[in-house]
């Protein structure tokens, strides 16, 4: 079980351009596919006919933005802010779909702090994330993140 990074939000600055840390493994299954393009509409075959994505693929592929979407579960193994009152997620910079995660991987995140800055009260946290795959060498997804954080 991940033991998340504890830090105060007075001390946010210190993180800045370090490695904050990386989260466990979870798994890709097409049961969180199935339900991804259930709550999104995105029922495009690659991802939910299974038949079909193994012969064409090898196996049916995730949802890129599911990708993204297991960003706030897989964060909160890697950074933990006391002091905080609420977050606001302000966005993003880059964001990179690198690989396709096929259904039955493992997934994990790496987090490196980018800048720590004052904004509207509270502090702006820019942090790099890579969605890494078990057994790939290119990870999934690369995205440097925005969020204000307020104390």
């Amino acid at each position: 079980m991940a033991n998340p990074r504890k830090v105060a939000f007075d001390d946010l600055e210190s993180l800045a351009g370090e490695h904050i840390g990386t989260s466990d493994w979870h798994t890709v299954d097409q049961d969180r596919v199935n339900m991804f393009a259930e709550a999104t509409g995105d029922h495009q075959w690659i991802h939910v006919d299974v038949e079909r994505a193994t012969q064409a693929l090898g196996s049916p592929i995730a949802h890129g933005f599911l990708t993204l979407s297991l960003l706030p579960m897989l964060s909160a193994e890697v950074l933990n802010v006391s002091g905080v009152s609420r977050g606001i997620n302000y966005g993003s910079n880059k964001m990179r779909f690198t690989n396709m995660v096929p259904v039955g991987s493992k997934v994990r995140l790496s987090q490196k702090c980018v800048s720590v800055e004052p904004k509207a009260g509270g502090k702006q946290m820019n942090v790099e994330s890579t969605i890494e795959i078990d057994g790939q060498d290119r990870p999934a997804l690369v995205v440097e993140g925005i969020t204000v954080l307020y104390g």
